[in-house]
């Protein structure tokens, strides 16, 4: 697999490459290390595409998980406590969780446990491979990378997804790098409030 495009918000690449060039490094070797042929696999069951072999998310995912953990890159949850009272959120957000779910149990409210997850964290960069639904990069970039960011846990979040050259022999419904780069764009300069580099990847 090789980079064919990448996308540097916030200063996302700068920053890796004056503060975390080792991880960056990293994060190149195992892209070129995925043998994407290797993972053409999946037999289409799609009325336009049936009894093609087309790229499989799942072998590609695995290919990427394999790399990244053999580097001691490792899934990093972050656990919090929510409830419908909009002022009482704002107020607690920061606080450890344990003090998240006192602080609503006094003010009468039931706390309800929620968390973000990461796939992959090392040394305050965080790597989501989104080969998908189209719909989880959103959730990656506004929610994930960000509320980690906020959480002071990481310092910049790398998305790799498919280029739509590779995206034509996947699945449909998978996301590809040239919508996702349009649509960090078009939120304007400063959205999300994250440093981040999309990176587009195919065979």
């Amino acid at each position: 697999m090789q980079i064919k495009a990448r996308y540097s918000h916030l200063n996302g690449e700068e920053y890796l490459l004056v503060h975390r060039k080792r991880l960056w490094d990293e994060v190149q070797s195992v892209i070129e290390e995925v043998d994407a042929f290797a993972c053409r696999t999946k037999v289409s069951r799609e009325k336009t595409m049936r009894g093609k072999t087309l790229y499989s998310p799942t072998d590609m995912n695995q290919a990427f998980k394999e790399g990244l953990q053999d580097r001691g890159w490792t899934e990093r949850r972050r656990t919090f406590w929510v409830t419908a009272d909009e002022r009482l959120m704002r107020g607690i957000y920061n606080l450890p969780e344990d003090e998240q779910k006192q602080a609503i149990e006094k003010a009468g409210h039931t706390p309800i446990m929620s968390y973000n997850q990461t796939d992959f964290v090392k040394d305050r960069v965080a790597v989501e491979v989104q080969f998908g639904k189209y719909a989880f990069v959103a959730h990656d970039l506004f929610v994930k990378h960000l509320s980690f960011y906020v959480s002071d846990i990481i310092d910049v979040g790398i998305e790799i997804l498919p280029m739509k050259e590779l995206e034509r022999e996947m699945s449909s419904g998978v996301p590809y790098y040239e919508r996702d780069l349009l649509n960090v764009l078009r939120q304007g300069r400063g959205v999300p409030a994250v440093p981040l580099v999309l990176i587009g990847v195919a065979p």
